[in-house]
């Protein structure tokens, strides 16, 4: 089942200015996607092209029918003046969600990620391991059919990326698709089902690891073997 299905001719923040080209792919139910590059490459534009954040834009970015998504920002969001607690109890009264179901599974979450002795301060003042594990738990509590991550990685560490990957891997396993940016390739080499490799702004490359490797004539090569290889055959044509 396509839970969504991207085909982007063009897109840019300001007219006639293209930041990324002719990029399509599409995610299914229970896949994790790694949309893949160096800092620079173009997966924020991506993403914010596909949550129609961008003005400037050709092509056709559609959700399966009654499809439900979150997003997890690179940089972490809250409300200066509200706790923790209060952003939960904001999403969960704004999404319908049921008081009792709610309550338990938020308070599961919280302690799983122990954050419910912080529950009641504000996120904002937070490090920013704790705000990413805060707004991974915003994200979870809504039930999504479609997770889109942007460097998740980033300030987490070592435990809290354990519990970022076995969350979800718990979300995958009930049938939530996964759109996840990053440039940690060996991470990503690990735990993505597929590949969009991006460079320049371009789709250079997508498919498993497999496919990659023989489009590189690469048999044994790494992520960044692959990547590298075909970066540097995109500057060259350039």
């Amino acid at each position: 089942m396509k839970l969504l299905n991207v085909d982007i001719k063009s897109a840019g923040y300001e007219k006639d200015n293209d930041t990324i080209k002719k990029i399509a792919f599409s995610i299914e139910k229970g896949e994790l996607v790694g949309l893949i590059g160096p800092n620079g490459a173009g997966k924020s534009t991506t993403i914010k092209t596909i949550l129609g954040l961008l003005d400037h834009v050709e092509g056709e970015v559609a959700y399966g029918s009654g499809i439900n998504y979150s997003y997890i920002p690179e940089r972490p969001i809250f409300y200066d003046e509200l706790t923790l607690w209060e952003h939960l109890d904001f999403v969960a009264a704004v999404e319908g969600l049921q008081e009792e179901v709610y309550q338990t599974q938020v308070r599961d979450l919280l302690e799983k990620y122990n954050l419910l002795v912080k529950a009641d301060e504000y996120p904002t003042k937070y490090s920013k391991g704790m705000q990413q594990k805060a707004m991974l738990i915003l994200a979870i509590i809504t039930n999504p059919q479609l997770y889109i991550i942007d460097e998740p990685f980033m300030g987490l560490d070592p435990n809290a990326m354990k519990l970022f990957l076995e969350t979800i891997d718990k979300e995958r396993a009930r049938g939530a698709g996964v759109l996840m940016s990053t440039h940690v390739l060996d991470t990503a080499e690990k735990i993505c089902d597929r590949f969009l490799m991006i460079h320049k702004g371009r789709l250079v490359a997508k498919g498993t690891l497999e496919e990659i490797q023989r489009q590189c004539q690469l048999p044994s090569g790494s992520l960044y073997d692959c990547f590298h290889f075909l970066a540097e055959g995109n500057d060259n044509e350039g």
